[in-house]
């Protein structure tokens, strides 16, 4: 996992405790303070914008673990190990060449569009993008907001019941089993 964003906006807690939220720096350090302070509670911190657990070296002193924040984050490519061979399409554009497995009569279809296929692929998707852009975000909300409950109160009684209301978008039954 590359390292979080210093900057990052984040929530702590300390059991069932909120004990920080705003930038990682901050949170961190009141993290820290809960770990030394009870060793026996489990101290979570999530990133605000998709509920992900972020892993803390805790145990580390104060100044070593806002170091430690401080390092480099590595892209996926750094973690991969060495360097892979280049491939067609345009990296500096942000444009890489990936596979498409399609059917001829789809192919058929993609060449006789202006512009030819990436051309027509690029529209297609553009456009289903802002057709499912609502259910999209509703999904990204329902994901995250199960990632913070299974982490908090994965094994609460009556979990499950409020993880179906969720993903069912049953307010009323979600609200009362929370």
């Amino acid at each position: 996992m590359p390292n979080p964003r210093p900057s990052q906006r984040c929530t702590a807690f300390s059991g069932v405790d909120r004990i920080a939220s705003g930038e990682l720096r901050h949170v961190a350090l009141k993290a820290k303070q809960a770990y030394d302070l009870h060793p026996e509670r489990p101290v979570l911190v999530f990133d605000d914008a998709d509920a992900r657990p972020l892993e803390l070296p805790l145990e580390l002193p104060p100044a070593d673990l806002l170091a430690w924040l401080s390092r480099p984050t590595l892209d996926a490519g750094d973690a991969a190990g060495p360097a892979r061979p280049r491939r067609p399409g345009r990296p500096k554009l942000g444009v890489v060449a990936r596979e498409v497995t399609l059917l001829p009569r789809h192919w058929e279809w993609l060449a006789a569009q202006p512009g030819g296929a990436s051309v027509a692929l690029r529209r297609l998707v553009d456009e289903a993008r802002k057709v499912s852009a609502g259910d999209d975000r509703r999904r990204a909300a329902q994901e995250a907001t199960y990632r913070f409950l299974h982490a908090m109160a994965g094994d609460a009684a009556g979990f499950e019941e409020v993880a179906r209301a969720l993903f069912a978008a049953d307010d009323a039954r979600f609200h009362a089993g929370i």
